[in-house]
């Protein structure tokens, strides 16, 4: 790399604005992960596991000191119909959202969305009781 553009490298915002042609070995499952097939310029996490590393406090500046993992806890939809991934950082809890890449892991993406549905934050035999609660029937059809 020559001076000019190592010097480039650390100017604020470098990351942004130009294409990030940098190969990495992801931190939690050991693939290589290259640009290609990301279908943008900008790859920021691995295809495979949809794990990231905790380097921006703003998209881009790579000023983040913690380093940490950032995993992938869930998905949203942007307006324009485009998937994210929120990701949370394992050692300060800070959360991201990152759109998804072209070679993302597919069956991973859609266990992410899957999650609260899986999983609800609530038991579901209070169902019953709460629909009662708020005025309804309080019953399930069988």
């Amino acid at each position: 790399m020559n001076r000019e553009n190592k010097k480039r490298s650390f100017e604020k915002g470098y990351y942004k604005t130009l294409p990030c042609d940098e190969t990495f070995t992801c931190k939690v499952c050991g693939r290589l992960v290259v640009p290609n097939g990301a279908g943008s310029d900008h790859r920021n996490h691995c295809p495979n596991c949809l794990s990231s590393r905790h380097l921006d406090n703003e998209p881009g500046d790579r000023a983040a000191d913690c380093g940490g993992v950032m995993e992938p806890i869930a998905v949203w939809v942007r307006k324009n119909g485009e998937w994210a991934i929120i990701h949370r950082c394992r050692i300060c809890g800070a959360l991201s959202s990152n759109r998804i890449a072209a070679d993302d892991n597919p069956i991973k993406l859609m266990s992410l969305a899957m999650k609260p549905v899986a999983r609800p934050s609530f038991p579901l035999e209070k169902i019953e009781e709460m629909t009662a609660l708020m005025g309804g029937e309080g019953t399930l059809k069988k």
